[in-house]
């Protein structure tokens, strides 16, 4: 916990420099019909170099293939979007005839959990469910004692817009 801590602590010290260096992974499934690139960046091109950081640009891309988040953090989903689910919601808890003022309570909460299932950094690591994708970049962040970031992402599928 000790190293954990001190890890972090020294990847907040460096918070401020830029991330200018990374690598865009790739990672193709089902015969080229699903195809996702994902771009990871760090502060120095030893780190873009190394075996850790590449396996794990490697398993985000793999869980952005199997999972399909909708952005990287909340921020990042459409405000569109989130009115047509905070709509729906609503929708769903009036119709079960709850109060106005338990239903925005009960409409947050549904937001939350859809932000948790389709916001990559809060979504349960597939590979281990016990951690969000938030916890696993910080284990990498404390391994690699440097700032990592995932910067963005693309998923394609044969069929899908």
């Amino acid at each position: 916990d000790f190293l954990r801590t001190k890890g972090l602590a020294t990847a907040a010290k460096r918070a401020g420099r830029a991330m200018t260096q990374g690598l865009i992974q790739s990672y193709i499934h089902m015969d080229g019909k699903l195809g996702v690139l994902v771009e990871v960046n760090c502060e120095t091109d030893f780190v873009a170099k190394n075996d850790d950081f590449k396996e794990f640009a490697k398993n985000i891309a793999m869980h952005i293939a199997a999972i399909n988040p909708v952005g990287i953090r909340p921020e990042d989903v459409p405000e569109e979007t989130i009115n047509r689910e905070r709509e729906i919601y609503r929708g769903q808890v009036l119709e079960m005839g709850k109060p106005e003022k338990i239903a925005d309570k009960i409409v947050e909460g549904k937001l939350q959990k859809y932000f948790k299932e389709n916001c990559l950094l809060n979504q349960a690591y597939v590979r281990d469910p016990e951690i969000t994708i938030a916890d696993y970049l910080n284990e990498m962040i404390t391994k690699i004692g440097e700032n990592i970031t995932i910067k963005r992402f693309v998923r394609f599928k044969i069929g899908e817009a």
